[in-house]
């Protein structure tokens, strides 16, 4: 059998209101991670018994758009932007350093589980460039010498 899960009545309530609208999907996927960090299988399987939307196309969905998650994230969440400007003022270095610093591969997250990494193509702080960004906090001009202190504050 497969494992449950408990939905807060706000997210219940949420999909029921929305999904009797056309294109529901994307919104009711978005505040089902909103509310959890990613989007579980035992998830995915609630969403398509309340909505009777088929399993197939939730999957479908998660997968084609990057910023729907399958697994569960650290507890803070990095963002290095590669958006044009970013790269081109070495945001490809300052993720390969952070990766480095705190030993994750792609899609993982540290051990402690308090650090995942993901790759963005804009934060829309291109004056900025290259920019990170932990949890809700952006930083700017941000240089590999830099991440050891930044990663301090939250561990």
């Amino acid at each position: 059998m497969a494992e449950q899960i408990d939905f807060p009545e706000e997210l219940i309530s949420f999909i029921n209101e929305w999904k009797v609208k056309p294109g529901s999907l994307i919104m009711i996927l978005h505040k089902t991670q909103e509310t959890f960090g990613y989007i579980s299988r035992p998830a995915a399987e609630k969403i398509s018994v309340l909505t009777k939307i088929p399993l197939a196309r939730i999957y479908g969905v998660v997968s084609f758009y990057h910023f729907f998650k399958t697994t569960q994230p650290g507890k803070h969440k990095i963002s290095v932007c590669l958006g044009t400007a970013c790269y081109l003022k070495g945001g490809g270095d300052v993720l390969e350093e952070a990766r480095k610093l705190l030993k994750l591969a792609p899609g993982a997250v540290t051990e402690d589980g308090l650090f995942s990494i993901d790759e963005v193509r804009c934060v829309g702080c291109c004056g900025l460039a290259p920019v990170m960004t932990v949890d809700n906090e952006t930083y700017g001009k941000i240089t590999k010498d830099k991440l050891p202190e930044i990663f301090a504050n939250y561990t």
